[in-house]
């Protein structure tokens, strides 16, 4: 399966380079969300046309790369014997992501999903992608839950300012 990646790449100034971005820095993470329209959350991980990927860190977000996938399903139920496997391309593409945000995923998918350290979000309905990341820095600017805590690598750190102090 051919995967299109488009990506932002800027330098100091503001403007383009060639240039490879950094090394991902702790607190902060790589989200993606399966879109049809790059807008939205409103694609089922199979069918899903695109990816968006985002970083997302407690001050805020920036888009990072989206992802085009030229051959999908068109959740019909009905399998295609063409002997192209279209979950592990998409797999494939989402390293270095901690979180995946879904409008439906199936079982073995989303196994496999997991398998590669990723975790995946369904949707309740299709939803704007900017308020999915708005309320996912809410949530680093408050007290996040255990899964996203573990995204971000912060299960290690705890507030021990209760404890009293020796003399």
């Amino acid at each position: 399966m051919a995967v299109r990646k488009l990506r932002l790449v800027e330098d100091a100034g503001g403007g383009t380079a060639l240039a490879a971005r950094p090394e991902r820095k702790r607190g902060t993470m790589k989200i993606a969300f399966t879109t049809q329209d790059m807008k939205t959350v409103d694609a089922h991980f199979a069918s899903a046309r695109n990816i968006a990927v985002y970083e997302v860190d407690d001050a805020g977000y920036r888009f990072l790369e989206a992802l085009q996938f030229d051959n999908t399903s068109n959740e019909d139920g009905k399998h295609t014997d063409d002997g192209e496997d279209r979950i592990a391309a998409k797999i494939g593409a989402l390293d270095g992501c901690a979180i995946l945000f879904v409008k439906a995923i199936g079982g073995p998918a989303a196994a496999k999903v997991v398998a590669a350290r990723v975790h995946p979000i369904k949707v309740p309905q299709p939803e704007p992608i900017t308020q999915v990341l708005d309320r996912t820095v809410a949530m680093l600017n408050g007290t996040p839950p255990p899964w996203l805590r573990k995204a971000l690598g912060k299960t290690e750190e705890r507030d021990l300012s209760f404890m009293d102090e020796e003399d």
